[in-house]
């Protein structure tokens, strides 16, 4: 089975006072690891890369290494040279990565053959797997279904995180069968794994691990209504988190729980004060329905 399946986390990069939180950023990774996702990926763009350096990039996957212990690792890669990246996959390759996490190059809006020889050029070079990273909305250009599905035949094209917004060609993906088809809008889990996707790469999983692992476990086992009332459980979470820019209302939420601190870097701007309350309340009022149910299971209770 390919470790491109369940819940993935696409790992935020928590700052205090200008700099990386290494320590936060462990912790979190001891959490998650905890709490059974099957990975994480590092560098992708709820961990505010663009914001990075080079050595905090190198530094930020060193430090997610070192504390996963064994579960898998995919890197973040992105830009709109391709000799460039082609560097970058040369140094990933001497990593302890289990993949390559790769977006259409930004920007420039590259044609579909442009787009085939690019992502075909990185595989030719790499010896890890990669995930093509299909997410319009931040690149300016949509990987089109016949381009995936021509880079679907290069051995090393294994997976896709999938943003495309299109239910045609989420469905075409999977039927095809070649590319391991993970969600990478988080609105859009619940209905790609009904169609047979293979997990999710999800920011909203940053808070409530547990129950979206659970959701992809119950839906893996064909147990269809426990996986819907999971979802339709979190729905109210991920619709807020989802409703401000990434990474914002995720640090905001980890925050709240005293995870981090609530710090990006500019030009991003932290959550509003309305979604951050709003947010505080959704944590609150779960934390307190669990603390209820606890206490009522207890052998002491009645």
């Amino acid at each position: 089975m390919s470790i491109f399946s369940g819940i993935w986390i696409p790992l935020v990069t928590p700052f205090s006072r200008g700099a990386v939180d290494h320590g936060a950023l462990a912790a979190l990774v001891d959490r998650y690891r905890k709490a059974g996702v099957a990975g994480f990926a590092a560098l992708g763009t709820t961990g505010e890369p663009a914001a990075l350096s080079l050595d905090e990039k190198d530094a930020v996957l060193d430090t997610i290494l070192r504390e996963a212990e064994g579960v898998p690792v995919i890197a973040g890669l992105a830009g709109n040279q391709t000799a460039q990246l082609q560097n970058r996959v040369r140094r990933m390759n001497e990593q302890p990565v289990s993949g390559l996490l790769i977006s259409a190059p930004y920007y420039i809006r590259p044609s579909q053959a442009g787009l085939v020889e690019h992502f075909e050029r990185l595989a030719d070079l790499s010896t890890k797997p990669i995930v093509l990273y299909d997410i319009p909305y931040r690149t300016g250009v949509r990987i089109e279904l016949d381009t995936l599905l021509t880079l679907a035949a290069h051995p090393r094209i294994m997976a896709i995180k999938d943003c495309s917004g299109s239910v045609d060609t989420t469905l075409a993906l999977i039927r095809d069968g070649r590319l391991q088809v993970l969600a990478g809008n988080d609105d859009a889990i619940f209905s790609t794994l009904c169609m047979g996707g293979s997990g999710a790469i999800s920011a909203s999983a940053h808070l409530r691990t547990e129950r979206f692992v659970a959701m992809h476990r119950a839906l893996a086992e064909g147990r269809l209504a426990d996986g819907r009332a999971i979802f339709h459980e979190l729905a109210p979470l991920v619709r807020a988190l989802t409703s401000e820019p990434n990474p914002a209302p995720v640090k905001a939420a980890l925050a709240a729980l005293g995870l981090i601190d609530n710090e990006l870097r500019a030009p991003m701007t932290r959550a509003s004060e309305a979604l951050t309350d709003q947010l505080a309340r959704l944590l609150s009022a779960k934390a307190s329905a669990t603390a209820s149910m606890t206490l009522a299971q207890s052998p002491s209770a009645g």
